[in-house]
């Protein structure tokens, strides 16, 4: 009798435990369901049908021609190299500038803490404020970068930043300069776990500070790197706030990304957009660049893992 009633205070016990650990689990269950599954569900159902949204009648069955639609649209394939060039020209600039700065400032002993802070600083804030900025600063007949390079006689008359030759640099720029940060911290965290030891034993052996870097950190940081590299890289497919403050896709299309062209089916902003919202054709669109972008995941992963193998 008393073993009977030891397993059934055990039971008990384990059930509390277990009601516990789900009732913190719950909150974040209903809003992952709501505010991702159900949503993704949403895209994916409305792929098939025509549909502009509350006051235009009810959704129609059309089958695949979204997607077919999709494949003929040369204005969103277009956007789709745009998304490339920015999100590997970000990446290009981005990551060893990062590692960089998470060098220089692991190697700084005092301020440390706050000189990291400021260089985190762009990440948290807002987009649409930095984009903003960002609009202010390259401003082609007041802004503060021509005002400045004029008076420093770099040149002799305003730079259109944000038109068609240079609008993606500074979009590039832009979203260098507020991601950064967030990559620093990354490496800084993994510079941290570098063996001091293997470091003094390759000083020891005559390497010097280059030497060291690129033959024992560099390696040494390869895991923390993939994780970098694949977040800077799917981030360009979402990455649409700076894109609407700066260029609104423009001029001419010159800087519509992926996303924000789905974007504007949902959400018609211009008189040369159509008035009504097509959401199965901006779902249709939607769904094409997750899949694009997984595609683009999926590769990067495979490739990252042959390279593990062959070092």
């Amino acid at each position: 009798m008393k073993n009977t009633g030891k397993s059934t205070g055990k039971k008990k016990g384990g059930i509390k435990r277990t009601l516990e650990a789900y009732s913190f689990l719950i909150p974040n269950l209903i809003l992952f369901i709501g505010c991702s599954v159900y949503p993704v569900c949403w895209a994916l159902k409305y792929v098939f049908y025509q549909y502009g949204g509350f006051g235009t009648g009810a959704p129609r069955f059309i089958g695949l021609e979204n997607l077919a639609r999709v494949f003929r649209d040369k204005v969103y394939w277009e956007s789709m190299v745009h998304t490339f060039t920015y999100g590997f020209g970000k990446v290009l600039i981005i990551i060893p500038l990062a590692f960089v700065l998470a060098f220089l400032l692991n190697e700084q002993k005092r301020g440390n803490g706050a000189l990291q802070s400021i260089m985190f600083l762009p990440t948290i804030m807002s987009s649409a404020v930095m984009g903003l900025v960002f609009y202010l600063l390259f401003n082609a007949y007041n802004g503060e970068i021509n005002k400045y390079l004029m008076e420093a006689n770099i040149i002799s008359a305003p730079i259109n930043w944000l038109g068609k030759k240079h609008a993606m640099k500074t979009l590039i720029l832009t979203a260098v300069w507020g991601g950064v940060g967030n990559y620093m911290v990354y490496f800084i965290a993994g510079i941290q776990q570098v063996s001091s030891d293997a470091i003094e034993s390759a000083r020891i052996d005559g390497a010097n500070r280059l030497q060291t870097i690129w033959y024992i950190i560099v390696p040494m940081l390869g895991p923390i790197l993939k994780i970098i590299l694949m977040l800077a890289i799917t981030s360009a497919f979402h990455d649409i706030s700076n894109v609407m403050v700066l260029t609104e896709g423009g001029p001419n299309n010159a800087t519509m990304v992926s996303s924000l062209y789905a974007y504007r089916y949902f959400f018609p902003v211009s008189a040369t957009e159509s008035v009504v919202p097509q959401y199965g054709y901006g779902a249709a669109l939607s769904v094409v660049t997750a899949v694009i972008a997984g595609v683009v995941t999926v590769v990067y992963l495979k490739l990252s893992k042959k390279l593990d193998d062959v070092y």
